[in-house]
């Protein structure tokens, strides 16, 4: 006998069990993103391994459930045995990281050898787990399902809390654990979870059996409450076996798919941070949950035939599937940005609200159809452990072929609105075989499949007109030219006048013909001060631009590796004029893969490598700004190799500039900065990492420059001057951001302080570092390291430090004659043309980055 608050207590356990779960989940996709490759394809491969053992894991330990002494008992050993599993996440990790150097040179640049080898890893860390995962869900099932009758009650309300629990563990993992415990500790302590709850399981199953309650418990009061003891199971018949696994298959398959696809479509309109993520994330999971909880009460209403609930929530869910496209446009106003201007909590209400509005509803009918299948089923009287884990089993590996389906070979084909059509025609197919199989007339029959059949057909031929997949500014005269969805985004080419951007996912422009001098720069300004820049890596490539500057002077080797592939099509399409060849000289290898990966697993030593520009707030973009990152870009640099951080300041608060730096500052002997342009408001900087022993020669400045200029005869002082105003100080010996933290892999400050930041600029209560804020940021590295001290210029004569001096002086007359503070800006004016061989000022470009989100 088993008293209510002992079955509460279970329950509990239950929960807990679910939020541990998701906290894996979360956690090893991240981890997993780290060492393959933040790409499309190893999230892919992740999801899918770990699907693939909760399916193993549902199958093997539904038909071991009606077999243990003790399924509570044994429920808690399958926690116990996930928890310590899961410890062996730390060493495969360390041994991937020694060994995959050796292996990926064993093996060459044979892609599905390298991808065998990920699968062997990935299957090696999550594999076990989650085959013990799945096979919990069963083991409660087994214990808590006190007789054949109530099956379907309480297995859909096990479902409903177990869903409930992964959703709290995913909002948690996305908001709250990484940031006050760092990732090693929040995966810590879901590891002590699971121990807990197994130990307490163990212990109470052992003493439930001790007092003769067996198996199952006793019905003395049901959980919930329901039909009394005795009652039949059902006056309706179970659904055949294999149409309930069909059903159950398809189920999986589309959930799954549609939530790829949803979160796609989000991806359009949100800031993208792992907040946004995890909000959409949890939206999904509640819906789940709650279509559990409809299942649930369903269930309750013994007089309705199973057949025909059934068949009314896939029709519904077709219906709602179908309709999506059309209610997200409308809930967006036509894909405009969610919570544009808003605070940090106000932003996080609207985006919340938005994804409710969008996928509660849908996602309540599309999860009550797995739960409710039990209601199907249990007039055959089937064992709770077997048939639960023969659902979950089904139901899971249909997932892993729609999430794959979804977004590797839907999504590219017909996009997501098309996409999403195919799922609501696959819930009409499952209607038309559910109409078939009833024992009615055949005319009966036909008349109820035969216009479903036509509307199935014609939401797979149907190619709707009127929803934009971009954004456009009419007011500034764009039209859309080409446009990619990919399975890793959506990337546009935008015509804007007489010019063109290339833009990923609606609100990110990656470049364009807008901002050839500031893209140029990013190459021009690192290789002229290196003596002989023979091999170059770039990680990130946009419109090509930065990287085909490169081939103006005598490299050898350029590297490019661009995570998105649907940019790097768009780019060799319709940026060739402008990117000198990148794509055609013999000298350049451009790869669709993640630049990190790239660098970490190559044995190529760079004289340069420049990182590019990076939105920070951009969930996984802040691992790019840690200092395992920068360790690796030191251990490929060559003797007096540079390596180039370009830093977007119009993105940054003083508190991201200055983790990045300080991390920097943490990994390289010597730190220096450099200006991208002299933009008062558009400023990028750079932070260039080399060895101690470093030094500007001003020499080779003269040398590239009339190299680059194809006149030998240009004076040395313009040529200087020209580099040299550029020169913003050396960070290193300073103490400007000595204060702020170190931005790590486990405590990933940039990636969840800048999401918050962004906010706070729009309400006011922040600043990004430009301007008036730059300019003192400017003069600090000026006053702690004056240029004549300051030992990277130490071959640098006076008349050479006074150019650096002039830049500083420059950038504050642009900055000043902006605001309109005509006398101070003259005054900076006559001291930078004192100090240099220009006649009069430079021209100002136009304020261009090129890289900007646009909101």
């Amino acid at each position: 006998m088993v008293s209510t608050p002992l079955r509460w207590a279970i329950a509990a356990l239950f929960f807990l069990s679910g939020f541990a779960a998701l906290v894996y989940q979360v956690l090893w996709v991240r981890e997993l993103g780290l060492l393959f490759g933040s790409t499309a394809q190893a999230a892919a491969l992740a999801i899918a391994v770990f699907f693939a053992g909760l399916a193993v894991g549902g199958w093997f330990w539904g038909r071991m459930a009606p077999r243990v002494k003790s399924a509570l008992a044994t429920f808690g050993l399958l926690e116990v045995a996930v928890a310590l599993t899961a410890l062996g996440h730390f060493f495969l990790t360390d041994l991937y990281h020694g060994l995959y150097p050796a292996l990926y040179a064993l093996i060459g640049d044979h892609p599905w050898a390298d991808q065998a080898l990920k699968v062997g890893l990935a299957t090696l860390i999550l594999f076990p787990p989650a085959f013990l995962m799945g096979g919990t869900l069963p083991m409660m099932g087994q214990f808590m399902v006190p007789v054949v009758g109530r099956l379907s009650t309480t297995g859909t309300a096990l479902y409903a809390l177990n869903t409930f629990g992964s959703a709290v563990g995913a909002l948690a993992a996305g908001f709250l654990l990484p940031v006050l415990l760092g990732f090693h500790g929040a995966y810590l302590l879901a590891i002590g979870i699971d121990l807990v709850v197994g130990i307490i399981a163990i212990l109470l199953g052992r003493r439930i059996r001790s007092r003769g309650t067996g198996t199952h418990p006793a019905p003395v009061e049901p959980f919930p409450a329901e039909v009394v003891a005795g009652e039949p199971a059902s006056q309706w018949s179970s659904l055949p076996p294999r149409l309930v696994g069909v059903i159950a298959f398809a189920s999986g398959l589309a959930t799954l798919g549609v939530e790829v696809l949803w979160t796609r479509l989000f991806a359009q309109v949100l800031q993208n941070s792992v907040y946004t993520y995890a909000i959409v994330l949890v939206s999904f999971l509640v819906a789940l949950s709650l279509g559990a909880l409809m299942a649930n009460a369903l269930a309750r209403i013994r007089r309705l035939p199973p057949q025909g609930v059934l068949g009314v929530l896939l029709l519904l869910s077709a219906g709602v599937i179908a309709a999506s496209p059309w209610a997200f446009h409308a809930a967006t106003d036509g894909l405009n940005y969610v919570g544009a201007g808003a605070g940090w909590r106000d932003y996080l209400a609207a985006v919340s609200a938005t994804a409710i509005a969008v996928m509660v509803l849908p996602g309540i009918l599309l999860g009550a159809v797995l739960p409710y299948l039990l209601r199907a089923v249990e007039a055959s009287r089937p064992e709770p452990g077997r048939i639960i884990g023969q659902l979950v089993a089904a139901n899971t590996s249909g997932a892993i072929l729609g999430s794959l389906a979804a977004g590797f070979v839907l999504l590219p084909w017909i996009g997501v609105t098309g996409s999403l059509l195919v799922f609501a025609a696959i819930y009409l197919a499952l209607v038309i075989w559910l109409i078939w199989r009833t024992p009615a007339p055949l005319s009966w029959r036909l008349t109820g499949a035969a216009p479903l059949a036509a509307i199935c057909l014609t939401l797979l031929i149907w190619h709707p007109q009127g929803l934009s997949v971009s954004r456009l500014d009419q007011a500034a005269g764009e039209s859309l030219l080409d446009v990619r969805e990919g399975s890793h985004a959506t990337a546009t080419v935008v015509q804007r006048g007489e010019h063109r951007v290339l833009r990923v996912n609606n609100y990110y422009t990656l470049g364009g013909t807008t901002s050839l001098e500031s893209e140029r720069n990013r190459t021009l300004i690192p290789m002229m001060t290196h003596p002989d820049p023979r091999r170059v890596f770039y990680l990130g490539m946009g419109t090509g631009i930065t990287a085909g500057t490169s081939l103006m002077f005598p490299v050898e080797r350029v590297d490019v590796c661009e995570l998105l592939p649907e940019v790097v099509e768009l780019a060799k399409i319709h940026f060739h004029p402008w990117n000198n060849g990148l794509f055609q000289d013999p000298r350049v290898t451009v790869r669709a893969q993640d630049g990190h990966h790239c660098l970490r697993h190559t044995r190529q030593r760079y004289d340069v490598i420049i990182s590019d520009l990076f939105t920070p707030w951009k969930a996984g973009t802040g691992n790019l700004y840690t200092r395992e990152h920068y360790e690796v870009a030191r251990a490929r640099l060559a003797d007096g190799g540079l390596f180039v951080q370009w830093l977007p300041l119009y993105q940054l608060t003083e508190r991201e500039l200055g983790s990045i730096g300080r991390t920097m500052q943490a990994v390289f002997p010597q730190v220096v900065a450099w200006r991208g342009d002299m933009f008062p408001t558009g400023s990028i900087l750079a932070l260039v990492g080399t060895e101690a022993d470093v030094t500007l020669d001003p020499d080779v400045l003269v040398r590239h420059g009339r190299a680059l200029a194809g006149n030998p005869s240009l004076p040395a002082p313009l040529l200087q001057a020209v580099s040299l105003r550029f020169y913003a100080g050396n960070v290193g010996l300073s103490q400007v951001f000595d204060d702020y933290p170190v931005n790590t892999r486990n405590r990933p400050v940039v990636e969840y302080g800048a999401p918050r930041s962004q906010r706070r600029v729009h309400t006011g209560e922040a600043r990004w570092v430009i301007g008036a804020e730059l300019g003192a940021l400017y003069e600090a590295l000026s006053r702690q390291v004056p240029p004549h001290q300051d030992p990277y210029l130490s071959r640098l004569q006076p008349r050479e430090l006074g150019y650096v001096h002039a830049g500083r002086h420059y950038y504050h007359y642009r900055v000043l004659a902006r605001h309109g503070h005509e006398a101070l800006a003259g005054q900076h004016l006559e001291a930078f043309l004192r100090l240099t061989p220009f006649e009069i000022a430079p021209s100002p470009s136009p304020e261009e980055t090129g890289s900007r989100w646009e909101e």
